[in-house]
């Protein structure tokens, strides 16, 4: 597997939106790590230009995230929050695509990668086996026990467990009461409960900055760890200068489904605040509020736009990605090495 020929056990989450770039992933994978092209929202020609771009930069393997599409969402759960926000912000049109899958799915037959990954959702067993058939590894994103028997029931060859402390977009795809009430599952017990329940190897994705952290989770018995918010401030990153000030903060996070109608991890800000009760409705929301978060990006306010972050932003460093990748790595053999030369005492 992928996972067994890397330097290092750290794996770049794929940032869709702006924060993952080329230069961001070549430097993950150069520094021994796993670096990933974020397909999300991307049509599959400018993919393919991205994943070329990326080529160039190293030799080392990496591999390409895509979000698995979602069913159409009635007009009538998602029309009262948009007319709502209508009255106060410029908006698009709440429409539906499927993020250009089966395109996309064609350019990585056809331009194999190491590994390809899904969020949203599991690719169907006959999607997984063109990829395996030119010899890409699937990984699939769970948030719970049922979605990861689903997804190796499916093929996938390994699983990428996504904890509540994570940010970005939560990638739910089996209906859980869970997530209604607000209480997903955190890393250190989804980490557990899917060791208990399959046999594929776990990448421990949410809320892992540090090297300690991922130390945690390695001891925990995951094979390697997602990290994306730590890589926020690289200088190959993609990410707006007034977010890489605003992670900085010791602002609180919160999950809201606000600024795109899917359940997603941000800095709290005014928007999401006064917005608690959206609706379910993604992609519709995402592409009606994608004018009012273009411009409050374009004016740097930060009180309008998604601000997605893990809960521990605040110790994403500035460094660039080779460095933060070995300094990781470095700190976490250091705290492995500590933890097990303990001695318990007994009294």
């Amino acid at each position: 597997m992928v996972l067994d020929e890397l330097g290092t056990p750290i794996v770049l989450a794929p940032m869709a939106g702006g924060p993952s770039t080329p230069e961001l992933a070549a430097a993950v994978s150069e520094a021994g790590g796993l670096g990933f092209v974020a397909a999300g929202y991307l049509p599959a020609a400018e993919l393919g230009a991205r994943i070329k771009a990326t080529r160039a930069l190293t030799s080392r393997v990496f591999g390409v995230n895509l979000f698995f599409p979602s069913e159409p969402s009635p007009t009538a759960r998602f029309s009262p929050y948009i007319e709502e926000l209508a009255r106060e912000f410029p908006l698009g049109e709440a429409k539906h695509d499927s993020d250009d899958w089966d395109a996309k799915l064609d350019l990585l037959v056809a331009e194999p990668v190491a590994v390809v990954s899904t969020t949203f959702g599991c690719p169907s067993a006959a999607e997984i086996e063109r990829l395996h058939a030119v010899g890409t590894e699937v990984w699939v994103t769970v948030t719970t026990v049922a979605e990861a028997r689903h997804a190796v029931a499916a093929g996938a060859d390994a699983l990428i467990a996504q904890g509540a402390e994570a940010g970005g977009h939560r990638g739910t795809f089996v209906d859980d009461p869970a997530e209604d009430l607000d209480d997903p599952l955190g890393l250190l017990a989804l980490v557990q409960l899917l060791r208990a329940a399959v046999e594929v190897p776990i990448v421990a994705a949410g809320g892992i900055s540090t090297g300690e952290a991922l130390a945690g989770v390695l001891a925990a018995g995951a094979a390697a760890a997602q990290i994306g918010t730590a890589f926020l401030r690289c200088p190959e990153a993609g990410t707006a200068p007034f977010i890489r000030a605003a992670i900085t903060a010791d602002t609180p996070t919160m999950l809201t489904r606000a600024f795109t109608g899917r359940r997603a991890r941000g800095l709290r800000n005014r928007f999401m605040v006064e917005h608690t009760g959206a609706p379910a409705a993604y992609p519709e929301i995402h592409y009606a509020t994608g004018p009012l978060r273009a411009a409050a990006r374009a004016a740097g306010n930060a009180e309008e736009v998604n601000l997605w972050a893990g809960q521990a932003h605040s110790l994403a460093p500035e460094l660039p990605a080779g460095e933060l990748v070995r300094k990781l790595s470095a700190d976490a053999r250091n705290a492995l090495e500590r933890a097990f030369s303990l001695r318990i005492q007994t009294y």
